[in-house]
């Protein structure tokens, strides 16, 4: 269990609200709502992305890391609708950037803060019991990656692991402000994490370098 500063208890406090307790009760739980998804033609240009979206239960918290393109709010409505949620249940919502194929049905979460790297969100911070935020600049300058303490860690990586397919090959992600920076990024979570959810690919296991369609 990760050991809380002073000041992050205080951003802890901030971020969740009056429900932070000193103890977690129970591992958060990460459940996809759809992979995402990257098209390219024979050039290499970008015919459709479409990001993936995460549903995180964590204690009292009901959190969405991104939400995917504009027009995917029917097939999360069902997806949740699935689990016995609705929009109107999430808590918070997380973009791990502000790309609009990542935050293009934010407004689906009515009664969810919305939270991302430019607005607000630290290294370290705790969102939720056993959520907490990781720094992965490269394919943007503000780019965060949301990591879940379930029974295999779970890291919600964004672009900045966009497909299985680039840790594979250890090249960065192709839309990138800072190759270097992109590159430490990657190298962060997959030290970090036992299942990465990418930004545009389905959830790949890093030590067995293959996907999988499970979270738990």
């Amino acid at each position: 269990m990760r050991v809380l500063s002073e000041a992050q208890t205080r951003r802890m406090v901030n971020l969740m609200g009056a429900e932070v307790t000193a103890q977690i009760p129970a591992p958060p739980r990460a459940v996809l709502l759809k992979p995402g998804r990257l098209v390219r033609d024979e050039d290499g240009t970008i015919l459709e992305a479409r990001s993936s979206a995460t549903l995180i239960l964590a204690g009292p918290k009901k959190i969405v890391v991104d939400t995917g393109c504009e027009g995917e709010g029917e097939v999360i409505t069902n997806r949740l609708k699935e689990l016995g949620l609705a929009p109107e249940d999430l808590d918070i919502v997380v973009n791990t950037h502000d790309h609009p194929d990542h935050s293009g049905n934010n407004r689906l979460f009515s009664r969810a803060r919305i939270l991302s790297g430019k607005g607000g969100l630290e290294e370290g911070d705790l969102i939720a019991p056993g959520v907490w935020i990781m720094e992965t600049p490269g394919h943007t300058a503000d780019s965060i990656s949301v990591v879940c303490e379930s029974p295999r860690r779970i890291v919600v990586a964004g672009d900045a692991l966009p497909l299985m397919g680039n840790y594979l090959k250890w090249v960065p992600p192709r839309l990138h402000v800072d190759r270097g920076m992109a590159l430490r990024s990657m190298a962060r979570i997959v030290e970090v994490a036992e299942v990465v959810v990418p930004g545009h690919d389905s959830p790949f296991l890093v030590r067995e370098r293959r996907r999988t369609a499970d979270l738990d």
